[in-house]
């Protein structure tokens, strides 16, 4: 009897799990960084796509309209969670090192760093991954093919988007780079200036190869004219790329970090991301205290303790995993958390210096975007070309912008990349070989909601996020996770960059009482986006990071 009554109770709780597990959700949602992306994915949606088609839409319409944050040129890491079989996928669209590359190939016969040859021109580009990701989203997630979703890419291309205030700012920022080549000087600036406010920038090239990527999928990128065209500029401007880089390019679909904190269920990037293993090692020791119970000065303190340690790990152990032996199992194991926090002192800041190590960042001109449909497929999506305008080029004919992610790679051990950070062995440069990332896109789940997250900013993300998922913890919704005030360490340099209004006055002096040196920062930085899912409401609310000029849209879902 007693086995019977057991059997009985577990069905009925496997099917309460099933019912809630299996919910829809009454909307549908979109949060970008810009108005044609999010308003182009939702038309997607509503034209029987699915989240996945509404991404690949979205992607390429960022490529067009925000040319300073990525670009087909670039690459990214898409998070994927598809409801049926309740599957969740990394896919990777990294950028690559050419064949060519090698551990030295940024340094003079003297042994010594040449001037930004890992920065500017053609020299600093790695193999693109952005449109074989866009194929391969399409063709293995996707419900429509690539002529519907890149529709408003191509549109946008002819027409034209309009210049704004950052596009101002970060093309004079640049302006020397794209003075050098003649395609980005002709499409980007306006006689070899900044253009005005409101100029229209028209890219008819970049048209063309969106036309031959939605007509022909990976081929019409990485083989035929636009492959030719873009190997022949590359090499004429003292670039290495050959044909077989681009045709040999593959997207890696990888299992993403799981971490439990505190019954939270969160999944994010893996390796080359080290978002999730940083992630994980932060959120491994906070787990250790109560951080609802601590007064706002220690509660500070112990996550940027968290933070301190989590990112020498990174520094000291993390890259390609395909390359190097990185010890990811034991750096996600909550007893090696323990281990890092044997000497955390709540009253004292640790002293980054006396602990030997490098650390390296990427560039903060990236962009995310986060989706959420119908049927609840979810993507968390994070895009780059690194710098803004990456690396200032444009292979004549192609219309895209080439990424400048070879100097995420250490390419001196010791020596500072352009962010003045310095990495180590284990991200040294190799021929197909993907760079380390910050970057981090990440859902968040429990039995009542689910959340959808990331943002650009370099270093700086993989803070971002750990302090929305904290953020999310602590009850709050959306609209606190993207607008509540940053702050930041990463080892080294030993300082907590801040934003203004992140600390009151009386914990600015309680925090350099402990130890802690502090640098604010002259402007907010971060572009959140967000979807949060109440499943017990059956409610979606999402939200656009203040800080930037995106859009967060939710729709109601029509005969439900």
């Amino acid at each position: 009897m007693i086995l019977k009554r057991l059997a009985i109770l577990g069905l009925l709780l496997s099917l309460t799990w099933c019912s809630a597990h299996t919910v829809k959700p009454n909307e549908q949602a979109i949060a970008s960084a810009h108005l044609a992306a999010t308003q182009a994915g939702i038309g997607i949606l509503n034209k029987g796509g699915n989240a996945f088609d509404a991404a690949v839409a979205v992607s390429a319409v960022l490529a067009v309209v925000e040319p300073f944050s990525s670009g087909l040129g670039g690459g990214g890491f898409w998070l994927l969670h598809e409801s049926k079989g309740n599957r969740q996928i990394m896919v990777d669209g990294r950028e690559v090192a050419p064949l060519a590359a090698h551990r030295d190939m940024y340094l003079d016969t003297a042994g010594e760093v040449i001037n930004k040859a890992s920065v500017d021109g053609a020299l600093a580009a790695g193999i693109p991954g952005l449109p074989a990701a866009l194929a391969h989203l399409s063709e293995h997630y996707g419900r429509l093919p690539l002529s519907v979703t890149l529709q408003s890419a191509i549109r946008l291309a002819e027409e034209g988007f309009l210049v704004n205030e950052h596009y101002q700012r970060l093309a004079r920022f640049r302006q020397a780079a794209l003075l050098n080549g003649e395609a980005a000087r002709a499409i980007f600036l306006v006689d070899g200036n900044v253009p005005a406010l409101g100029t229209l920038i028209k890219q008819k090239d970049l048209a063309l190869t969106l036309k031959l990527l939605a007509g022909n999928g990976f081929d019409g990128f990485y083989k035929g004219e636009v492959a030719k065209r873009l190997v022949e500029g590359v090499r004429a401007s003292g670039g290495i790329w050959t044909q077989q880089d681009l045709a040999s390019y593959t997207v890696k679909e990888r299992h993403p970090v799981v971490i439990d904190y505190n019954g939270m269920k969160i999944t994010t990037a893996a390796l080359p991301s080290s978002g999730g293993l940083v992630l994980s090692l932060a959120l491994n020791i906070l787990e250790q205290y109560d951080l609802q119970t601590m007064d706002e000065e220690s509660r500070i303190h112990l996550i940027v303790e968290a933070m301190r340690r989590a990112y020498r790990e990174r520094a000291l152990h993390m890259g390609d995993s395909d390359f190097f032996n990185v010890p990811a199992e034991v750096l996600t194991e909550k007893s090696y958390a323990k281990q890092l926090a044997h000497n955390l002192d709540l009253k004292k800041a640790t002293v980054s210096q006396k602990v030997s190590g490098l650390n390296n960042a990427e560039g903060h001109d990236t962009t995310h975007f986060s989706i959420i449909d119908r049927d609840g497929n979810r993507v968390a999506a994070t895009l780059s070309v690194n710098y803004p305008f990456g690396s200032g080029f444009v292979p004549a004919g192609t219309g895209v912008l080439l990424n400048d992610e070879m100097d995420d790679f250490s390419i001196k051990p010791g020596v500072p990349n352009v962010y003045g950070l310095v990495g180590g062995e284990a991200n040294a440069i190799e021929p197909k070989k993907r760079m380390l990332s910050s970057m981090s896109p990440t859902f968040m789940e429990t039995d009542t909601m689910v959340g959808i997250l990331g943002t650009p900013g370099g270093s700086r993300i993989i803070s971002m996020v750990l302090l929305g998922i904290l953020d999310a913890q602590a009850g709050n919704g959306s609209a606190s996770w993207v607008s509540l005030p940053r702050y930041h360490h990463q080892y080294l340099p030993d300082t907590i960059e801040y934003e203004e209004g992140a600390f009151s006055k009386a914990v600015l002096l309680g925090l350099t009482g402990k130890g802690h040196s502090l640098k604010r920062k002259e402007q907010r930085y971060g572009n959140m986006q967000v979807i949060l899912w109440n499943k017990v409401a059956n409610k979606i609310t999402a939200a656009s990071d203040p800080r930037g000029e995106g859009i967060a849209v939710v729709e109601k879902v029509a005969n439900r």
